[in-house]
Formats: structure tokens, sequence, C-alpha cells
């Protein structure tokens, strides 16, 4: 299992994933980011970040 914490690239944003997948959890996150934070376009960037922050579950 694997894990990420929007709050590593969105302070104050409590919001925790976890999947089996890192395909799952960028997915997952993309909705995320597109519903509670206003986002409409996923940079490759933004991505790029949340891959670098994406670990294996506690």
């Amino acid at each position: 299992m694997k894990q990420f914490n929007c709050g590593d690239v969105v302070p104050g944003c409590n919001a925790r994933f976890v999947f089996d997948s890192e395909d799952k959890i960028l997915q997952a996150v993309a909705d995320h980011a597109r519903k509670d934070h206003g986002m409409i376009d996923i940079s490759h960037e933004l991505v790029a970040q949340v891959r670098e922050r994406i670990r294996p579950a506690a």
C-alpha cells in the first residue's frame, strides 16, 4: 500500500490517500484537487510534486 498526504503539497489540507498503486493515488488526488481546491487543470509540475511525496503506507 502507498499513501499521500495532500498537506505535503497544499499546506493546511488534511486529506490523506491510501491505495495499492501510485496510479490510483494520482487519480484520487486529481479528483480531490478539482473538487476541493478548485483546480481545473492538473499541471505536470503538480503531478511531479505528488509523485515525489508518495510513501509506503504506515
